[in-house]
């Protein structure tokens, strides 16, 4: 800037306004304190109206987005303070999610492993065949299926029958095994107000070369977001009507698998994350399949660890597949898992 004084000519720096520096760096600090409570306390979040709490849980991973974005504009700002305070979303942010980024842990020839495929294939997948040939392609021990219909039912039972000899199928949801199926029936999971007919959950005892293992699938009802924000209340409902199940369950060890539509933070399946273990390593978004954003094909379990679960191609489905690495626990005493 340039100004007349007196008889001369002073030339003036220009430069910010007093203070604006300090203001832009406390803004990014206050976003930065923000998103890191989003994380670490997202449990606070009330849940109504509109369900919110749920609906940011399903999402939360991408917290380390807005963690990113405000990395950039404290380096744009050259904020000092934005840069500091951006130290705590991400602890925080690791601290919750940094686990899943590792890989996995090398395949053990000596570990009581599984590996076990969950995909819900759609009512309008336009290639069942193709489908079930890349499911047998994954190598599994144990694959789940959801949303089997007429005629597709027919193809997968034709491609699979060759690996999986053992399968049981019960309303729209099947189950298909290397090893002997027991027990296997309908598990009813139908929250209040849906019509007759609806039939989305089995159960079978899996006879694992390391012992029994009780076989949950599941497709819990769809969730839907609007103008009142997230509609989940039968989802919710079958969650808890699924998780009494497990509850009961007498056989100790215990894999779910399924479309629970709603991620593992999501409080709405807390009676199930609550009381089963969840994967120690990979994101493995699943949904919607051309750019997914969330993991809604869950694998779960108890008297077992999750060790990793990963996505695999597209088929013709909406959903991405996702194959997991499920090591089973012996139980002390008990002998269901002595080899």
């Amino acid at each position: 800037m340039v100004r007349q004084a007196g008889g001369g000519v002073t030339v003036a720096a220009k430069g910010r306004a007093p203070g604006g520096e300090g203001r832009r760096g406390m803004v990014v600090a206050g976003v930065a304190v923000g998103v890191a409570g989003v994380v670490g306390l997202h449990r606070a979040i009330p849940n109504s109206p509109g369900r919110v709490g749920s609906l940011v849980e399903s999402f939360l991973p991408w917290a380390g987005v807005a963690v990113v974005l405000l990395f950039v504009v404290a380096l744009v700002r050259r904020s000092g303070v934005g840069l500091v305070a951006l130290l705590l979303p991400v602890a925080v942010w690791v601290q919750a999610f940094g686990g899943l980024l590792l890989p996995g842990p090398s395949p053990d020839t000596g570990a009581r492993e599984l590996v076990v495929v969950q995909h819900n294939v759609s009512d309008e997948n336009p290639d069942p065949e193709g489908t079930a040939r890349a499911l047998v392609a994954a190598g599994a021990d144990l694959i789940a299926l959801e949303e089997l219909v007429m005629p597709a039912l027919s193809a997968y039972e034709n491609v699979l029958r060759a690996n999986y000899p053992h399968h049981a199928v019960h309303g729209t949801v099947g189950f298909w095994s290397k090893y002997p199926l027991a027990e296997a029936q309908l598990l009813d999971i139908k929250p209040r107000g849906i019509a007759a007919g609806w039939s989305r959950g089995l159960r079978a005892v899996v006879r694992t070369p390391y012992g029994d293992v009780a076989a949950y699938v599941a497709h819990l009802p769809s969730v839907r977001v609007g103008a009142g924000g997230l509609a989940s209340s039968p989802r919710d409902e079958s969650a808890r009507m699924l998780g009494d199940a497990v509850r009961g369950e007498e056989v100790g060890g215990v894999i779910l698998m399924g479309d629970l539509n709603g991620t593992v933070d999501d409080r709405g399946l807390e009676p199930l994350t609550s009381q089963l273990n969840v994967a120690e390593r990979g994101f493995a978004f699943s949904f919607p399949a051309a750019f997914p954003l969330a993991r809604i094909d869950q694998v779960l379990a108890r008297s077992a660890t999750v060790r990793h679960i990963r996505t695999l191609p597209a088929t013709g489905s909406d959903h991405l597949p996702v194959a997991a690495r499920v090591t089973l626990d012996p139980l002390q005493g008990s002998g269901r898992f002595a080899p």
